[in-house]
């Protein structure tokens, strides 16, 4: 006997989170994102189930409406709602931050949906001291949920990156199976030269993208930035740059203790790449140059060290780009996690017996 499961996305940016779902094979009922450039990117690779819209004007009835399921048939809901209130706080003081806002959108729309499952997902620093109060809300908000909080390394599913995201799994009490938080994909992490191997330089001029790799494109670089970054070894940084061509601000200054030591920072080929931010393409921002050329890696190869594929194209211009693949959830992690999601739904069905541990590319076919 077969069965669809369903999931529909909130704040789904580019589509890392709902690729990684779609692999592990999940139907997309529907998404959406306020990013009319990160909606696009979602529809030209993914679904076109995905719209443009403000979390506060969306409704868990609309989603039902148009993915077209009815209440209490959606398995998962996911996505990654902005959460800076929870610094500070003391318990029952966070809810009123207004930064939180989104957050109990979010929350309203599990209460709407009732979903079976749901992914809370964002930065690794609400696994610390702010995690506790962020746990404490979602507790009082969402009280019909058993959590399931976990800091994830992205390098142990599969990454040459060493992104750590906190991610909250919440099972509807209702649901007797369990889940477990899932095992490491790999058993020695990948560096970034098994990633970025293959890929040829990008064309010479910063306004040219390669004609067979979407999004592999040059920054544009002065050239007393390239001399200052041609400097620096595998794995260094700002301090490796003589005196004469560095930053004023890095003159005089005791390498031991001052500066950013990412700062102009080259990747090790044989190494793992630290977060993908947003501003991976200036050496400025951090260890973004490539371990072997003397440029910042362009935004194909950050896609790549974010685990997306070559064919997933990235729309809009090159600040929308970088920020959809820097806040990117990386599709392998996600895979990982929906595929523990299924596993626990399948057993709750009566599709797969407990003691069933199928490998995940089998359990992902099973629809």
């Amino acid at each position: 006997m077969k069965r669809k499961y369903i999931s529909i996305e909130s704040f789904s940016g580019a589509g890392g989170l709902g690729l990684g779902l779609h692999n592990a094979g999940y139907e997309i009922g529907a998404a959406f994102d306020f990013n009319e450039h990160a909606v696009t990117t979602y529809k030209k690779n993914l679904s076109n189930n995905c719209f443009v819209a403000d979390a506060t004007s969306v409704t868990g009835e609309y989603l039902l409406e148009i993915s077209g399921y009815k209440h209490g048939e959606i398995d998962l809901f996911a996505g990654g709602p902005p959460c800076q209130g929870f610094s500070k706080q003391k318990r029952g003081a966070h809810l009123g931050d207004d930064r939180n806002k989104l957050v109990l959108e979010y929350a309203r729309l599990v209460q709407e949906l009732e979903p079976r499952f749901f992914i809370l997902e964002n930065v690794a620093m609400l696994g610390q001291k702010r995690g506790k109060y962020f746990i404490e809300a979602i507790e009082e908000l969402l009280g019909d949920y058993v959590l399931y909080p976990h800091f994830y390394n992205s390098a142990d599913y599969g990454l040459a990156q060493t992104r750590e995201r906190f991610i909250i799994v919440g099972k509807h009490k209702t649901i007797l199976a369990p889940f477990n938080i899932p095992s490491p994909t790999v058993t020695k992490w990948k560096n970034v030269g098994e990633v970025l191997e293959g890929l040829p330089e990008p064309p010479l001029n910063p306004k040219e993208e390669h004609t067979q790799y979407p999004n592999h494109q040059r920054s544009n670089v002065t050239s007393l930035n390239i001399k200052r970054f041609s400097f620096v070894p595998q794995g260094g940084g700002w301090r490796d740059i003589p005196e004469e061509y560095r930053l004023e601000c890095h003159k005089n200054v005791d390498p031991s203790k001052g500066g950013w030591p990412d700062v102009y920072g080259r990747l090790k080929w044989d190494g793992q790449a630290p977060t993908i931010t947003g501003g991976f393409d200036s050496f400025t921002r951090g260890r973004y140059g490539h371990p072997v050329h003397d440029r910042p890696i362009t935004p194909r190869e950050a896609a790549r060290l974010q685990g997306f594929p070559d064919y997933f194209k990235f729309y809009g211009n090159r600040h929308e780009v970088r920020h959809q693949i820097g806040n990117a959830v990386p599709p392998l992690l996600a895979e990982a996690i929906g595929l523990e999601i299924k596993r626990s739904l399948m057993i709750e069905d009566g599709l797969l017996s407990l003691e069933d541990r199928s490998e995940s590319k089998e359990l992902s076919m099973i629809n």
